[in-house]
């Protein structure tokens, strides 16, 4: 769809009206020859059932291809939602066939109405089976960009599925630095900041609302009583890093998932069991259970009004970081 930050991948000359690629240039140097791959972004017609089916299909035909389709918002791929369940999510169960096509759908929960906010993640979990595809949220460009180039390179292709939090494009302390790209890797966790002789409280989350917790961690005395670890990859589910997590916090009994999606919707769901099988492990017979922080259940994915949506934003944030004693 060249949505966001993809409008400014081409840049046109006012006064004549031929276009640049930036992205198109990066080898290009006087007499070296060098050679780089094309570069090409199109805004795609407003039918996302034919659009994605091109893409997958493109992907497919070509597969030394990145292949990245966009979303205009999170609910409009609603109208791919055949592509998806026929093809991109069951297509190497039923013909062995393989696709590296990368997903991008806004998931941003700022206060803009049902139809910005949700992609529908938990749909996407509840089609994760066998290695099928790879669902994910990323808190930084570092770890974006590393999923990106881990998808041509790693030896068998699988579809990418990216939630992508519109906010995070513009935000302050969602940046990295050139040695995070050059020489950094992918994270399916990053884990919590906090000292864990320090912490009472264990927080699992993804995507935007960390960055809302840690602005609200910073201005709370007792803010190292929590600690908040981020899942940047929901599947496949990375169980060996959220269980060292678990062990290096093994002294805190209340840990507990936060999500901004209402308790119906989102990760909750699929991640309740797979969080408590990690505390079992961790715990032994003492039956500790991991706790929810989140909206409501609702038949919306959010709400229709912007002051309800700060007051329930401020809500999950006071609930997740208030510990008591």
């Amino acid at each position: 769809r060249g949505t966001f930050s993809q409008r400014h991948a081409v840049l046109y000359d006012q006064e004549d009206g031929h276009f640049y690629v930036p992205l198109n240039h990066i080898s290009e140097r006087a007499g070296d020859g060098a050679e780089q791959a094309q570069f090409q972004v199109y805004n795609s017609l407003l039918s996302e059932y034919a659009a994605l089916g091109f893409e997958y299909g493109y992907s497919v035909a070509e597969p030394s291809a990145l292949v990245l389709w966009e979303a205009q918002f999170g609910d409009v791929v609603n109208g791919a939602q055949i592509m998806i369940d026929q093809f991109i999510t069951a297509a190497e169960e039923k013909w062995n066939q393989a696709s590296s096509l990368v997903m991008l759908l806004p998931h941003g929960f700022e206060g803009q109405g049902p139809e910005h906010s949700s992609a529908r993640l938990e749909r996407f979990l509840q089609a994760c089976a066998e290695d099928n595809i790879i669902v994910a949220n990323f808190s930084t460009p570092a770890n974006y960009f590393h999923a990106l180039r881990r998808q041509m390179k790693r030896a068998v292709a699988k579809p990418l599925v990216v939630m992508t939090p519109k906010s995070l494009l513009r935000h302050p302390q969602a940046v990295a630095t050139v040695e995070e790209l050059a020489d950094g890797r992918f994270h399916e966790v990053f884990p919590a900041a906090t000292d864990p002789d320090s912490a009472k409280r264990l927080l699992f989350c993804s995507g935007k609302v960390y960055y809302d917790l840690l602005k609200a961690q910073g201005e709370r005395e007792n803010g190292e009583a929590v600690a908040i670890a981020r899942l940047e990859q929901f599947y496949p589910f990375p169980a060996e890093q959220i269980a060292a997590e678990l062990a290096r916090f093994g002294h805190v009994e209340d840990v507990r998932w936060v999500q901004e999606e209402p308790k119906n919707l989102g990760a909750w769901s699929v991640l309740q069991s797979r969080l408590n099988e990690g505390l079992r492990a961790q715990h032994g017979d003492r039956c500790l259970e991991a706790g929810y922080v989140g909206r409501l259940p609702s038949a919306s994915p959010a709400t229709g009004s912007a002051r309800v949506h700060a007051a329930e934003q401020a809500r999950i944030v006071e609930t997740a970081l208030t510990v008591e004693g």
